[in-house]
């Protein structure tokens, strides 16, 4: 009766972890997505007000389908052919209030400029507002909405930048409208806002969630020199508490400080090497757990690793320009916003870990099975993001 309660639950969970695999996969091509942003900034020179937005060319074929010979890229020239039809896309998905009023944007000049990911369309406008003779003194509100209907991770980076101050704005699906103001340019209300990001960060970076769900997967379990699976279950709880705070607090003091060094200019590695490096991290975090008594102790794992993530990090905080008058708000605020998130993801694993600890679905199904789908996960995110996969 036991071995076919067990096989039972090896066929339940050899079919879970399928879907798992496919689901990974999947998100292993929405990685080429996750970073897709486009560029805003609102400006004051020579006291007229300015607003551009940069808009990457492969996130413009999404909406627009422009590659007409279906090379596979988009050229500038089949970028110019849609000029009318472009004028009225980007009106429709970005906006200017002051006051409540709508700014009048008019006809935009269209460039094409290069950033570090291809080739930009660049859309620059003079907007003239009712009633606003000084920009840097009114309170504007920005709208933003393009991409969202085909990439709900894409985001728009907003840089203001006037005379009298700076700031920064995060427009997403969730919140697709940005309030510009001096007051909005405070610590405090920058802060807050980049604990909301750095939560969300954590939350749709499923290599940042699989990563730490490798390290946390054996906690429930007494270490031996018998193989995983062969592993007791934990008497008491305090021991598993404590393994875990060990791991959590590894990794973030490792990616606290790469992500400070980096946020500061002291440390600057391509993003090319970091995000791949980021994918076998969770290659070897989960082959460690398939060691057992040979594996590495996992906190000292998280914080080599850590370091690693903190890069990862530090890429979302740099994409946006920070002003030096909002870097330590927002690296504090992010900061904590990535604990936040990995503290909700600790708190939804570990009790149901607990309760599954005793059973062979656990030590066979979560911790063996689990571990080799995220090796598995983890070969193709790195073949993906060096570019092995097409």
């Amino acid at each position: 009766m036991m071995a076919c309660t067990f096989f039972k639950s090896l066929r339940l969970g050899a079919a879970s972890l399928l879907c798992l695999l496919a689901s990974g996969m999947g998100a292993g091509q929405a990685w080429a997505h996750s970073s897709s942003n486009s560029y805003l900034t609102l400006s004051q020179p020579a006291g007229a007000l300015a607003l551009r937005a940069d808009v990457n060319l492969r996130d413009l074929d999404l909406a627009l389908d422009l590659d007409n010979n279906r090379d596979g890229q988009v050229s500038w020239g089949e970028v110019q052919a849609r000029d009318a039809e472009l004028q009225t896309w980007l009106l429709q998905g970005i906006g200017l209030q002051a006051a409540g009023q709508d700014c009048k944007l008019g006809v935009a000049d269209l460039q094409a400029s290069t950033h570090a990911d291809g080739i930009y369309l660049s859309a620059q406008w003079t907007p003239m507002c009712p009633g606003v003779t000084d920009a840097s003194r009114a309170s504007l509100t920005v709208r933003y909405g393009l991409i969202f209907a085909q990439d709900s991770l894409h985001r728009g980076l907003l840089k203001v930048d006037f005379p009298n101050y700076q700031s920064t704005a995060l427009l997403s699906p969730e919140r697709p409208q940005a309030q510009v103001s001096q007051a909005e340019s405070g610590a405090w209300r920058v802060f807050g806002r980049y604990v909301v990001e750095g939560v969300w960060h954590i939350w749709i970076g499923i290599d940042h969630i699989v990563f730490l769900l490798s390290l946390l997967v054996l906690a429930p379990l007494v270490p031996s020199r018998l193989r995983v699976t062969r592993w007791q279950a934990a008497a008491k709880p305090r021991p598993v508490v404590l393994d875990v705070l060990a791991v959590v607090t590894a990794f973030t003091v490792a990616h606290s400080i790469t992500l400070g060094l980096t946020i500061t200019g002291w440390l600057t590695p391509p993003a090319d090497l970091i995000e791949p490096a980021i994918a076998l991290s969770v290659v070897l975090a989960a082959l460690n757990n398939l060691l057992g008594f040979s594996a590495l102790k996992r906190w000292r794992l998280a914080f080599v690793f850590g370091l690693v993530h903190g890069f990862g990090f530090a890429s979302v905080l740099l994409d946006l320009g920070l002003p030096v008058t909002g870097l330590l708000a927002a690296l504090g605020g992010f900061n904590l916003g990535v604990e936040l998130g990995q503290l909700a993801i600790v708190c939804a694993f570990l009790p149901v870990a607990w309760w599954l600890r005793r059973t062979p679905f656990y030590k066979w199904v979560v911790v063996m099975g689990g571990s080799l789908t995220i090796v598995i996960l983890g070969l193709y995110w790195t073949l993906d993001r060096v570019g092995w996969l097409g």
